[in-house]
């Protein structure tokens, strides 16, 4: 079953009551509205997903593909229980923890949904791996590059430095250096596509255009994971 106005206005109203009580009394609804449509899209997804890359996971019963609607809330200050938007996301795993891209879909419960590929918190080290290959200008930037101008869907995100570090390379070159963090993403507020059983079709074309955004991060993930591993190597040899 498609999403519906009822799935965003259970997300809201369970994000408004915040309680446990309010939460198991309502559970049937939470599986009707929420999670069955995150299992459909998540399933229709998935054979585009291994086309991009034949290891994410993306079985819901393998691997955390769909969030939970409990907060964790052990790690910061905002002690709500209950969250008010839902994703589903695809990763290789725990191939490197932070060091491997994911490709998310994430619905609210104002109506608006956001996709797209990427990290939610890139380490330090994968970024000072993905500046050496866009400075490099390596053949897999290049295709990232032309693939991202190319289209219209997909914006390049991420948190920038407040100053200038990459004042003196090319303007292509510092879209890419200049950022902390990196993802690339569309934002929709589109009712009648999200209500409608077309969703999967039209996300399913769009992320196809991430394929060598996707690889190209991956491909860092890859050299990053090369680097950590040799590092030790080397320091024995230096000593």
């Amino acid at each position: 079953m498609p999403f519906s106005q009822k799935s965003l206005d259970f997300l809201f109203e369970n994000r408004l009551h915040d309680s446990k009580e309010w939460f198991l009394e309502h559970k049937n609804e939470y599986e009707t509205l929420v999670k069955a449509p995150l299992t459909e899209l998540s399933a229709a997804l998935g054979p585009v997903m291994l086309e991009l890359d034949p290891q994410l996971t993306t079985d819901p019963a393998v691997g955390k593909t769909i969030s939970r609607i409990r907060r964790d809330t052990r790690f910061t200050h905002d002690k709500s229980l209950y969250r008010d938007n839902m994703w589903i996301v695809y990763k290789r795993g725990k191939m490197y923890g932070r060091e491997v891209p994911g490709l998310y879909f994430e619905v609210f419960s104002d109506g608006h949904f956001g996709y797209g590929c990427g990290f939610y918190d890139a380490s330090t080290a994968y970024m000072e791996t993905l500046r050496a290959q866009v400075r490099a200008r390596t053949p897999a930037w290049k295709k990232a590059d032309k693939a991202l101008r190319a289209q219209q869907v997909f914006a390049l995100d991420g948190e920038r430095y407040k100053r200038p570090h990459f004042p003196d390379a090319p303007a292509a070159q510092r879209d890419w250096l200049e950022l902390r963090g990196i993802s690339f993403n569309a934002r929709r507020r589109d009712p009648e596509l999200l209500f409608s059983d077309r969703l999967a079709d039209e996300l399913a074309k769009d992320f196809r255009l991430l394929a060598p955004l996707y690889r190209f991060l991956l491909e860092v993930a890859h050299q990053q994971r090369a680097e950590t591993v040799q590092r030790p190597w080397e320091l024995e040899q230096k000593g």
